[in-house]
């Protein structure tokens, strides 16, 4: 019998919000994927609303938060770009671009992208239908906090979308930080009643020591919110074996011996994660370093990514950077630039559209002789291709390119990798400062292992395997401290 009129039920899903930002809701998110997947379900995530500039490129051509790809990895799904379809790249104090469903949309301020908001709520609940599409479950991550009552107007990140998508909310919040009842009793507080009303309880998160001598405080916030208590998750100290969605929970100074990597905290970095492989190796004592201070006593100097190449360069050269690098160099010691930090290597990085910001050009450090014009379309793909650094020729390689310069100068004549669609980098002759275009290039076990070698440090990490590893152990982690058949119970009593 045909039966028309019927609406299709709607896929179990779940919104987890925060009390504010670095409380740990990408990480409950990617646990609760896997641990569904380990109970044969297809879990996958979703984030109306990124706001990082530390991206990564998807199978299909596009770009979303490092965050997501990680979560997707958890749940074994292959990432989209409709995982993370607002993505907002910070360039300046007050200015971001903004990607929508993977491509570069426009630059805006913040003051218009507020007016801009609401004309991308159609795009967002359309990615949202497409993650729901064959899944068992969505789990949703927020935005910052639903506290912010003044972003509330048009919001796409947290209640607004909710509400719109009748998603439960649990609210996450950090007791490592102090004040985790004022926070959480705070937002049910500020919370207008139908906001209020979509939460259906909450979890205390990187709790340190008896978690039962928080008994009394799991009391007095239910009974202050009406909001039922899902568990509290201990402190979870392998999150440091996984990329960071910023810069927040990163190591700033090298807390054992070892071979000295340093990697300059620029005022716009970007994909910082690809040093994590060179951080977590036993043999590297790793430093991100706040331009604020010289450059310390370095082996190897990674220069990452960045949003504003040219605002970098400029930070660069006024804290003295430039000098240190350029001494660094003359000594023999050795620098390696990704994306952002393969054009700061250049002779002149130029922006006549002014894609960054304002029309204009810069000196770069000097050490490579190319030269870098900003330029469209940007480039987003991920790569696959062999090392073609004299002596480490046929090495594989394998990572991915997102950016909007073109590279052009007498080094190139020796790339760094080659990959599908060609040769990509510059090499100096002396072979010791050299750059590309593909993010992710340490994660490759023996390229890693190739580089380390040569300063005689024995590389002992099977990177993508410890990932997956501690992804499982954070699934365990999560499943044994939280009421997860709750959770699943109110994920499927969407309606």
């Amino acid at each position: 019998m045909k039966q028309s009129g019927l609406r299709k039920p709607a896929t179990a899903a779940i919104m987890v919000q925060g009390t504010g930002s670095d409380v740990g809701k990408s990480l409950l998110v990617a646990g609760l994927c896997r641990h569904f997947h380990h109970r044969g379900l297809v879990a996958k995530p979703f984030k109306s609303q990124n706001m990082s500039n530390n991206a990564a490129a998807t199978p299909d051509g596009g770009e979303i938060g490092r965050a997501q790809m990680l979560q997707a990895r958890a749940a074994r799904i292959a990432p989209t770009v409709h995982l993370n379809p607002v993505l907002l790249k910070p360039q300046s104090e007050t200015g971001a671009q903004v990607v929508v469903q993977g491509r570069l949309w426009q630059s805006a301020s913040a003051g218009a992208y507020a007016d801009l908001k609401p004309s991308l709520m159609p795009a967002v609940r359309d990615s949202f239908a497409r993650v729901c599409d064959g899944a068992d479950i969505v789990i949703v991550e927020g935005a910052g906090s639903p506290a912010e009552i003044n972003l509330r107007a048009d919001d796409i990140a947290n209640m607004g979308f909710a509400r719109a998508e009748r998603v439960p909310v649990v609210l996450a919040a950090d007791i490592a930080r102090g004040g985790v009842i004022a926070n959480l009793v705070g937002t049910a507080a500020v919370l207008d009643p139908a906001d209020r009303a979509m939460v259906a309880g909450y979890i205390v998160n990187k709790f340190r020591g008896d978690v039962r001598l928080f008994d009394g405080g799991l009391t007095a916030i239910t009974e202050r919110t009406g909001w039922r208590s899902f568990g509290v998750v201990p402190w979870f100290a392998a999150a440091e074996a996984l990329p960071a969605e910023d810069t927040l929970g990163l190591p700033t100074n090298a807390v054992r011996p070892g071979l000295r990597v340093v990697m300059p905290r620029t005022p716009h970095i970007s994909n910082f994660d690809d040093c994590d492989p060179l951080r977590l190796e036993p043999g590297v004592a790793f430093t991100l370093a706040p331009l604020s201070a010289p450059m310390p006593e370095a082996d190897l100097v990674v220069l990452p990514g960045s949003k504003s190449t040219i605002a970098d360069a400029k930070a660069l050269r006024a804290a003295g950077w430039h000098i240190d690098l350029a001494a660094h160099a003359r000594r023999g010691g050795m620098i390696i630039g990704l994306c952002g930090g393969y054009q700061l290597l250049g002779r002149v990085i130029r922006d006549p559209a002014g894609h960054e910001g304002p029309p204009e050009e810069t000196p770069g450090l000097g050490l490579l002789d190319v030269e870098t014009e900003i330029a469209a379309p940007k480039v987003t793909r991920q790569s696959e291709g062999t090392c073609a650094l004299a002596g480490l020729e046929g090495i594989p390689v394998a990572g991915y390119q997102i950016h909007m310069g073109r590279t052009t100068g007498p080094d190139r004549a020796r790339p760094l990798v080659h990959v599908e669609e060609g040769a990509d980098g510059a090499v100096t002759p002396s072979g010791r400062v050299m750059g590309c275009y593909l993010h992710g290039l340490f994660a490759s076990d023996a390229f890693r292992a190739a580089v380390l070698g040569r300063f005689g440090v024995a590389a002992s990490l099977a990177y993508d395997a410890d990932v997956d590893h501690t992804l499982d152990a954070l699934a365990e982690h999560v499943a044994a401290a939280l009421d997860v058949d709750g959770l699943l119970a109110l994920a499927r009593g969407r309606t």
